[in-house]
């Protein structure tokens, strides 16, 4: 999916929500249990509940995972479900996934070929030939992490080398891996207060922003310091929506988060001036 289409559903759906899926059995309602996939059913609910307020999802890949050659295959179902359904909606392999080029090759090779995701966010650490297999694939995109909302962030991100903190020098040094505008960037919604900074210097990018809702973060603050003229966001929403219910109507319930979400977007999408 190009950049070009992504800005065009935000301006179809005057929206730039993305709904995490991270799908715990210990939490979705008890009645899916005895489905066959609860997984996947319970995914493909809470993305035809919310797809008209949605232009993206995120898997996040360890709840599937950690349910082992199940989830895999709940993770293939749900994939092929929003690329045969939903196609114009963009898809996150929330993988963080990071290793030497061969084995970053294979990690590539697994997200966008196997399961046919639009986009997948890697790790920086071990530098740019880890992440270089990842932008050799030009129709996808890749989704750096830089600076994330969790506490640990500080251990390392704002680590100080030459007056700069960390997670500066990693989007700056980042910037010459690619020609393609295909690289974009993972920033916590908690740390809103660094996206003006973030702004200068990427100020084209997509920038990725989690933990909107039951991590705190806080939609005006980050529409209001990291908007550009196309938007350039895209917001992130987990537990808030998809757990907003456990009776036999959550859909609905989900369905009526995303749209409160998609409500506010709309109002900033029309002051910035994107629609």
């Amino acid at each position: 999916m190009t950049i070009d289409q992504i800005v065009s559903q935000i301006k179809i759906k005057k929206s730039f929500l993305c709904v995490g899926l991270d799908v715990d059995l210990d939490k979705i309602p008890e009645h899916l249990l005895k489905s066959e996939d609860p997984i996947f059913d319970f995914s493909k609910s809470i993305i035809d509940s919310t797809a008209p307020f949605a232009i993206a999802y995120k898997p996040n890949i360890a709840f599937f995972e950690s349910y082992g050659l199940k989830g895999w295959k709940s993770l293939g179902k749900v994939i092929e479900y929003l690329n045969l359904n939903y196609p114009e909606v963009f898809t996150i392999a929330d993988a963080k996934r990071g290793d030497i080029g061969n084995t970053s090759l294979k990690y590539a090779k697994t997200f966008f070929e196997i399961y046919n995701f639009d986009a997948i966010t890697v790790s920086p650490y071990m530098g740019e030939d880890s992440i270089k297999p990842f932008l050799d694939y030009k129709e996808k995109q890749t989704i750096l992490l830089a600076l994330t909302s969790n506490d640990g962030a500080n251990d390392f991100q704002y680590l100080i080398n030459n007056h700069i903190p960390l997670f500066k020098l990693v989007i700056s040094k980042s910037k010459k891996w690619t020609k393609n505008n295909n690289l974009m960037y993972v920033v916590g919604a908690t740390k809103a207060e660094s996206l003006k900074e973030i702004r200068i210097l990427v100020p084209d990018a997509f920038l990725l922003i989690p933990g909107l809702g039951a991590q705190g973060g806080n939609l005006e603050k980050v529409s209001e310091q990291g908007m550009n003229d196309n938007c350039g966001l895209i917001v992130n929403s987990s537990r808030s929506i998809i757990y907003a219910d456990s009776s036999i109507d959550f859909a609905e319930a989900s369905a009526k988060e995303a749209e409160i979400i998609q409500r506010a977007m709309s109002k900033k999408l029309k002051e910035k001036g994107v629609i």
